[in-house]
Protein backbone atom coordinates (compact mmCIF):
# COMPACT_ATOMS: atom_id res chain seq x y z
CA UNK A 1 0.00 0.00 0.00
CA UNK A 2 1.76 3.50 -0.99
CA UNK A 3 -0.02 6.87 -0.64
CA UNK A 4 1.22 10.75 -1.03
CA UNK A 5 -0.91 13.69 -0.74
CA UNK A 6 -1.28 15.55 -4.13
CA UNK A 7 -3.17 18.69 -4.95
CA UNK A 8 -6.76 18.30 -6.29
CA UNK A 9 -7.93 20.66 -8.84
CA UNK A 10 -8.87 23.23 -6.11
CA UNK A 11 -5.50 23.33 -5.37
CA UNK A 12 -5.97 21.71 -1.47
CA UNK A 13 -4.27 18.78 -0.71
CA UNK A 14 -6.20 14.93 -0.81
CA UNK A 15 -4.27 11.66 0.57
CA UNK A 16 -3.67 9.79 -2.96
CA UNK A 17 -2.64 6.12 -3.48
CA UNK A 18 -3.27 2.73 -3.89
CA UNK A 19 -4.84 -0.42 -1.78
CA UNK A 20 -3.67 -3.86 -3.38
CA UNK A 21 -5.86 -6.86 -2.77
CA UNK A 22 -3.52 -8.87 -0.26
CA UNK A 23 -3.50 -5.18 2.18
CA UNK A 24 -5.24 -5.19 5.27
CA UNK A 25 -6.79 -2.02 4.02
CA UNK A 26 -8.40 -3.72 0.77
CA UNK A 27 -12.30 -3.36 1.49
CA UNK A 28 -13.26 -6.52 3.19
CA UNK A 29 -16.77 -7.10 1.18
CA UNK A 30 -15.41 -5.92 -1.84
CA UNK A 31 -12.89 -9.19 -1.53
CA UNK A 32 -15.26 -11.69 -1.14
CA UNK A 33 -16.81 -11.43 -4.51
CA UNK A 34 -15.56 -13.76 -7.69
CA UNK A 35 -13.17 -11.20 -9.38
CA UNK A 36 -12.00 -8.54 -7.12
CA UNK A 37 -9.60 -6.03 -8.58
CA UNK A 38 -5.48 -6.44 -8.15
CA UNK A 39 -5.48 -3.04 -7.04
CA UNK A 40 -7.63 -0.02 -5.98
CA UNK A 41 -6.34 3.48 -6.97
CA UNK A 42 -7.95 5.81 -4.58
CA UNK A 43 -7.90 9.65 -3.82
CA UNK A 44 -8.93 11.05 -0.57
CA UNK A 45 -10.63 9.35 2.82
CA UNK A 46 -9.67 5.87 2.52
CA UNK A 47 -11.12 4.76 5.75
CA UNK A 48 -14.26 5.22 4.13
CA UNK A 49 -13.75 1.67 2.43
CA UNK A 50 -14.47 -0.21 5.51
CA UNK A 51 -17.52 2.27 6.25
CA UNK A 52 -20.73 0.58 6.15
CA UNK A 53 -21.64 1.40 2.93
CA UNK A 54 -24.94 1.47 0.22
CA UNK A 55 -25.13 2.07 -3.41
CA UNK A 56 -27.65 4.53 -5.29
CA UNK A 57 -27.76 4.40 -9.03
CA UNK A 58 -29.86 4.93 -11.91
CA UNK A 59 -30.19 6.46 -15.16
CA UNK A 60 -28.04 9.36 -17.03
CA UNK A 61 -31.24 10.57 -18.61
CA UNK A 62 -33.39 10.50 -15.28
CA UNK A 63 -36.58 12.76 -14.39
CA UNK A 64 -36.65 15.60 -11.75
CA UNK A 65 -38.36 13.26 -9.75
CA UNK A 66 -35.98 10.75 -9.94
CA UNK A 67 -32.58 13.56 -8.38
CA UNK A 68 -35.52 14.26 -6.13
CA UNK A 69 -35.65 10.61 -5.01
CA UNK A 70 -32.03 10.41 -5.16
CA UNK A 71 -30.93 13.25 -3.27
CA UNK A 72 -33.77 12.37 -0.44
CA UNK A 73 -32.67 8.92 -0.19
CA UNK A 74 -28.81 8.86 -0.23
CA UNK A 75 -28.82 12.01 2.21
CA UNK A 76 -31.12 10.47 4.74
CA UNK A 77 -28.98 7.48 4.42
CA UNK A 78 -25.61 9.53 4.73
CA UNK A 79 -27.14 11.08 8.27
CA UNK A 80 -27.69 7.94 9.65
CA UNK A 81 -23.96 7.23 9.20
CA UNK A 82 -24.13 4.98 5.83
CA UNK A 83 -21.49 6.09 2.88
CA UNK A 84 -23.29 6.52 -0.32
CA UNK A 85 -21.22 4.56 -3.16
CA UNK A 86 -22.18 5.62 -6.91
CA UNK A 87 -20.63 5.91 -10.46
CA UNK A 88 -20.40 9.92 -10.67
CA UNK A 89 -22.24 9.97 -13.73
CA UNK A 90 -24.34 12.56 -14.95
CA UNK A 91 -28.25 11.90 -13.61
CA UNK A 92 -28.95 9.99 -10.53
CA UNK A 93 -25.28 9.21 -9.46
CA UNK A 94 -24.47 12.66 -9.50
CA UNK A 95 -27.78 13.72 -7.35
CA UNK A 96 -26.49 10.40 -4.99
CA UNK A 97 -23.26 12.08 -4.12
CA UNK A 98 -24.82 15.81 -4.07
CA UNK A 99 -27.31 14.30 -1.62
CA UNK A 100 -24.84 12.51 1.01
CA UNK A 101 -22.64 15.47 0.46
CA UNK A 102 -25.10 18.23 1.16
CA UNK A 103 -26.23 16.04 4.37
CA UNK A 104 -22.58 16.18 5.49
CA UNK A 105 -22.44 12.87 4.70
CA UNK A 106 -20.05 10.12 3.05
CA UNK A 107 -19.90 9.48 -0.19
CA UNK A 108 -17.23 7.34 -2.50
CA UNK A 109 -17.08 7.76 -6.48
CA UNK A 110 -16.23 4.54 -8.11
CA UNK A 111 -14.89 5.93 -11.90
CA UNK A 112 -14.27 4.15 -14.94
CA UNK A 113 -10.79 6.23 -15.84
CA UNK A 114 -7.86 7.48 -14.21
CA UNK A 115 -8.12 9.91 -10.94
CA UNK A 116 -6.67 12.55 -13.06
CA UNK A 117 -8.98 12.65 -15.69
CA UNK A 118 -12.78 14.19 -15.64
CA UNK A 119 -15.70 12.56 -16.74
CA UNK A 120 -17.86 13.87 -17.65
CA UNK A 121 -16.82 17.01 -17.63
CA UNK A 122 -19.88 19.17 -16.07
CA UNK A 123 -18.60 17.14 -12.95
CA UNK A 124 -15.29 18.49 -12.38
CA UNK A 125 -15.72 20.44 -9.42
CA UNK A 126 -18.09 17.52 -7.88
CA UNK A 127 -15.63 15.21 -8.35
CA UNK A 128 -13.00 17.16 -7.05
CA UNK A 129 -15.20 17.89 -4.26
CA UNK A 130 -15.37 13.91 -3.61
CA UNK A 131 -11.94 13.83 -3.40
CA UNK A 132 -11.64 16.70 -0.74
CA UNK A 133 -14.74 15.69 1.32
CA UNK A 134 -14.97 11.92 0.29
CA UNK A 135 -13.38 9.14 -1.63
CA UNK A 136 -12.88 8.85 -5.86
CA UNK A 137 -11.98 5.24 -6.42
CA UNK A 138 -10.93 3.60 -9.85
CA UNK A 139 -8.80 0.43 -10.93
CA UNK A 140 -7.29 2.69 -14.06
CA UNK A 141 -4.12 4.06 -13.96
CA UNK A 142 -3.61 7.67 -13.92
CA UNK A 143 -4.61 8.95 -17.56
CA UNK A 144 -6.68 6.64 -18.63
CA UNK A 145 -9.94 7.76 -20.66
CA UNK A 146 -12.95 5.62 -19.67
CA UNK A 147 -14.27 3.16 -22.52
CA UNK A 148 -17.35 1.86 -23.16
CA UNK A 149 -16.26 -1.71 -21.76
CA UNK A 150 -14.82 -0.25 -18.42
CA UNK A 151 -17.98 0.94 -17.09
CA UNK A 152 -19.12 -3.09 -16.97
CA UNK A 153 -16.06 -3.50 -14.42
CA UNK A 154 -16.49 -0.45 -12.89
CA UNK A 155 -20.01 -1.45 -11.45
CA UNK A 156 -18.42 -4.76 -10.16
CA UNK A 157 -16.81 -2.49 -7.67
CA UNK A 158 -19.87 -0.48 -6.50
CA UNK A 159 -22.09 -3.67 -6.11
CA UNK A 160 -18.89 -5.50 -4.45
CA UNK A 161 -18.33 -2.34 -1.61
CA UNK A 162 -21.84 -2.33 -0.40
CA UNK A 163 -24.00 -4.39 1.30
CA UNK A 164 -27.14 -3.47 -0.82
CA UNK A 165 -27.50 -1.73 -3.87
CA UNK A 166 -30.79 1.24 -5.02
CA UNK A 167 -32.34 1.60 -7.99
CA UNK A 168 -33.64 5.31 -8.13
CA UNK A 169 -34.83 5.26 -12.07
CA UNK A 170 -33.07 2.81 -14.59
CA UNK A 171 -34.89 2.83 -18.61
CA UNK A 172 -34.59 -0.88 -20.49
CA UNK A 173 -30.58 -0.73 -21.08
CA UNK A 174 -29.58 1.16 -18.18
CA UNK A 175 -26.32 0.62 -16.70
CA UNK A 176 -27.37 0.45 -13.55
CA UNK A 177 -29.37 -2.77 -14.27
CA UNK A 178 -26.08 -4.21 -14.76
CA UNK A 179 -24.69 -2.77 -10.98
CA UNK A 180 -28.33 -4.48 -9.90
CA UNK A 181 -27.62 -8.00 -11.62
CA UNK A 182 -24.13 -8.01 -10.19
CA UNK A 183 -25.05 -7.03 -6.67
CA UNK A 184 -27.69 -9.97 -6.75
CA UNK A 185 -24.84 -12.41 -7.81
CA UNK A 186 -22.86 -11.12 -5.27
CA UNK A 187 -25.34 -11.88 -2.62
CA UNK A 188 -26.03 -7.87 -2.16
CA UNK A 189 -29.68 -6.95 -1.32
CA UNK A 190 -30.86 -5.31 -4.03
CA UNK A 191 -34.03 -2.40 -3.39
CA UNK A 192 -35.73 -0.71 -6.71
CA UNK A 193 -38.22 2.58 -6.57
CA UNK A 194 -41.53 1.50 -8.02
CA UNK A 195 -42.20 3.31 -10.82
CA UNK A 196 -45.21 4.57 -13.59
CA UNK A 197 -45.90 1.76 -16.21
CA UNK A 198 -45.65 4.23 -18.80
CA UNK A 199 -42.79 5.75 -17.64
CA UNK A 200 -39.90 4.65 -19.95
CA UNK A 201 -37.09 5.30 -16.86
CA UNK A 202 -39.47 3.26 -14.91
CA UNK A 203 -38.95 0.35 -16.91
CA UNK A 204 -35.69 -1.32 -15.18
CA UNK A 205 -36.62 -0.70 -11.40
CA UNK A 206 -40.18 -2.59 -12.47
CA UNK A 207 -38.85 -5.08 -13.89
CA UNK A 208 -36.28 -5.79 -11.16
CA UNK A 209 -39.68 -5.47 -8.71
CA UNK A 210 -40.82 -8.61 -10.84
CA UNK A 211 -37.40 -10.10 -9.94
CA UNK A 212 -37.73 -9.87 -6.35
CA UNK A 213 -35.70 -6.88 -5.68
CA UNK A 214 -36.77 -4.66 -2.33
CA UNK A 215 -39.36 -2.46 -2.92
CA UNK A 216 -38.61 1.22 -1.84
CA UNK A 217 -41.79 2.85 -0.85
CA UNK A 218 -40.44 5.17 2.22
CA UNK A 219 -37.37 6.28 3.21
CA UNK A 220 -38.44 5.94 7.38
CA UNK A 221 -39.66 2.39 6.21
CA UNK A 222 -36.05 1.82 4.31
CA UNK A 223 -33.94 3.35 7.36
CA UNK A 224 -36.40 1.06 9.92
CA UNK A 225 -35.23 -2.11 7.82
CA UNK A 226 -31.63 -1.52 7.88
CA UNK A 227 -31.56 -0.48 11.78
CA UNK A 228 -30.47 2.99 11.03
CA UNK A 229 -32.71 5.84 13.12
CA UNK A 230 -35.13 7.74 11.29
CA UNK A 231 -34.82 11.23 12.45
CA UNK A 232 -38.27 12.42 11.29
CA UNK A 233 -39.42 14.69 14.01
CA UNK A 234 -35.80 16.90 13.25
CA UNK A 235 -36.92 16.62 9.40
CA UNK A 236 -40.65 17.61 10.32
CA UNK A 237 -38.76 20.67 11.98
CA UNK A 238 -35.96 21.80 9.33
CA UNK A 239 -38.42 21.69 6.46
CA UNK A 240 -40.23 24.55 7.80
CA UNK A 241 -37.00 26.56 9.00
CA UNK A 242 -37.16 29.75 7.91
CA UNK A 243 -40.20 29.55 6.04
CA UNK A 244 -43.43 32.30 6.44
CA UNK A 245 -47.07 31.06 7.19
CA UNK A 246 -48.28 30.64 3.70
CA UNK A 247 -45.15 29.37 2.24
CA UNK A 248 -45.41 27.00 5.21
CA UNK A 249 -48.98 25.78 3.92
CA UNK A 250 -47.53 25.10 0.42
CA UNK A 251 -44.77 22.84 1.86
CA UNK A 252 -47.26 21.02 3.57
CA UNK A 253 -49.29 20.11 1.05
CA UNK A 254 -46.94 18.98 -1.49
CA UNK A 255 -45.62 17.31 1.83
CA UNK A 256 -48.44 14.99 1.58
CA UNK A 257 -49.28 14.68 -2.15
CA UNK A 258 -45.34 14.64 -3.55
CA UNK A 259 -46.19 16.98 -6.74
CA UNK A 260 -49.11 19.08 -7.37
CA UNK A 261 -49.92 21.59 -9.92
CA UNK A 262 -50.67 25.87 -8.70
CA UNK A 263 -54.37 24.81 -9.27
CA UNK A 264 -53.71 21.83 -7.17
CA UNK A 265 -52.09 23.86 -4.47
CA UNK A 266 -54.72 26.44 -4.65
CA UNK A 267 -58.08 23.83 -4.21
CA UNK A 268 -55.73 22.16 -1.49
CA UNK A 269 -54.66 25.30 0.81
CA UNK A 270 -57.36 27.73 -0.28
CA UNK A 271 -55.46 30.55 -1.55
CA UNK A 272 -55.91 32.29 -5.03
CA UNK A 273 -53.28 31.29 -7.97
CA UNK A 274 -52.12 34.72 -8.44
CA UNK A 275 -50.89 34.26 -4.64
CA UNK A 276 -49.53 30.37 -5.42
CA UNK A 277 -47.66 31.86 -8.06
CA UNK A 278 -45.47 33.97 -6.49
CA UNK A 279 -45.14 32.07 -3.37
CA UNK A 280 -44.00 28.82 -5.89
CA UNK A 281 -41.62 31.53 -7.24
CA UNK A 282 -40.09 32.60 -4.05
CA UNK A 283 -39.85 28.52 -2.53
CA UNK A 284 -37.75 27.73 -5.47
CA UNK A 285 -35.83 30.44 -5.11
CA UNK A 286 -34.63 28.87 -1.46
CA UNK A 287 -34.32 25.58 -2.80
CA UNK A 288 -37.05 24.42 -0.63
CA UNK A 289 -39.46 23.22 -4.13
CA UNK A 290 -38.86 22.09 -7.65
CA UNK A 291 -40.72 22.71 -10.31
CA UNK A 292 -40.97 20.70 -13.96
CA UNK A 293 -43.36 20.92 -16.98
CA UNK A 294 -46.33 22.58 -14.28
CA UNK A 295 -45.85 21.03 -11.71
CA UNK A 296 -44.08 21.25 -8.24
CA UNK A 297 -42.37 18.73 -6.07
CA UNK A 298 -41.13 19.35 -2.41
CA UNK A 299 -36.99 19.48 -2.60
CA UNK A 300 -36.93 17.21 0.37
CA UNK A 301 -33.15 16.83 -1.21
CA UNK A 302 -32.49 19.98 1.15
CA UNK A 303 -33.93 18.91 3.83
Amino acid sequence: MTESSLPDGNGRKAAEGEVRKGDDAYPKLLREISDPPERLLYKGNKTLLHERCIAVVGSRKCTVQGVRTAKLLAGRLAEAGVTIVSGLAQGIDEAAHRGALERGGNTIAVIANGLDVYYPRRNRELQNEIAENGLLLTEYGPGTEPKRYYFPNRNRIISGLCEGVIVVEAAYESGSLITADLAGEQGRDVYAVPGLLTAPTSFGCNRLLSEGAIPVFDVNDLLESLGLPQGGAADETRRYEGLSETEAAIVRALGKAGEMTADQLSRETGMPVCDVNPLISILELKGRVLTNLGKIFLNDGNL
